[in-house]
């Protein structure tokens, strides 16, 4: 059993078109978007409908979830001011910008969704299981507390998006987390290609990142044309966030630019 898994879309709706294009390409069981379509990016309701129009399964994130109910903020779960201030530009333009038929279907959106693939349990949400915010990094992720996720949530294979930064691991017990990454931004490496993934249930889980190659330059000037902000511009063109950093743990953040 073949399972593909993206996240994170931010209005990135080139991205979008190339990870659904690529997957189409290969010989999956099933697919799921784990959430987040609006934000950061331009023109939101572009990516929504080519969800919709997809037929692929989706989760709520904590963006479509404020985005859906129209609430003041993203809940993104930045404590930093200027990470607020910056995600607060992005949310209000994302808000603004996203047709009613179209919040009423993001917040239709389920938290979570349970499979059952070569005998295994399989979790899929957005940041975790317990919270739609919470970020899993790796770092700062013991085994221990990975291990009493996935006993609490009855999971074999937890698999999250949110913090940006793609990660695998195999635990003690045999059982799995993944952080599947994001496609709307970079994963802060210098690369201006975000990340999806594939799993392979066999008799053991095999992960597979992929990078989505698209026109990164082109929805860098979409942006501008929407006048988001310049440091947003930044991360699309050279591959480093410039922004959201004060949550990123001291290890992942050393292998970043800032």
């Amino acid at each position: 059993m073949r399972l593909a898994l993206f996240g994170g879309v931010y209005s990135n709706h080139l991205a979008l078109s190339r990870v659904l294009a690529e997957i189409g390409t290969r010989d999956v069981d099933a697919t799921w978007c784990l959430g987040d379509l609006g934000g950061f990016g331009p023109h939101p309701d572009r990516s929504v409908e080519r969800m919709r129009a997809s037929g692929i399964p989706m989760l709520r994130g904590n963006l479509d979830d404020s985005i859906g109910h129209a609430l003041a903020d993203c809940a993104c779960g930045y404590s930093d001011p200027r990470d607020n201030h910056f995600a607060q530009r992005s949310y209000d333009y994302a808000l603004a910008h996203t047709s009613s038929s179209n919040r009423e279907w993001l917040r239709e959106r389920p938290e979570h969704a349970r499979l059952e693939l070569a005998g295994r349990r399989v979790l899929l949400c957005h940041g975790s299981p317990r919270r739609v915010n919470e970020f899993l990094w790796n770092s700062t992720c013991s085994d221990a507390f990975l291990e009493w996720l996935c006993e609490a949530h009855e999971a074999d294979v937890i698999a999250c998006t949110h913090s940006g930064l793609p990660w695998h691991r195999v635990l003690p017990s045999g059982r799995a987390v993944v952080n599947v990454g994001v496609i709307g931004r970079p994963a802060n490496d210098g690369d201006p290609r975000g990340v999806w993934s594939e799993l392979d249930f066999g008799s053991d889980v095999v992960v597979r990142f992929h990078r989505v190659a698209y026109d990164h330059e082109a929805l860098a000037r979409e942006m501008e044309a929407e006048s988001l902000p310049a440091e947003f511009v930044e991360t699309i063109r050279t591959g480093w966030w410039t922004t959201c950093l004060e949550n990123v743990p001291a290890k992942e953040r050393r292998a970043g630019r800032w």
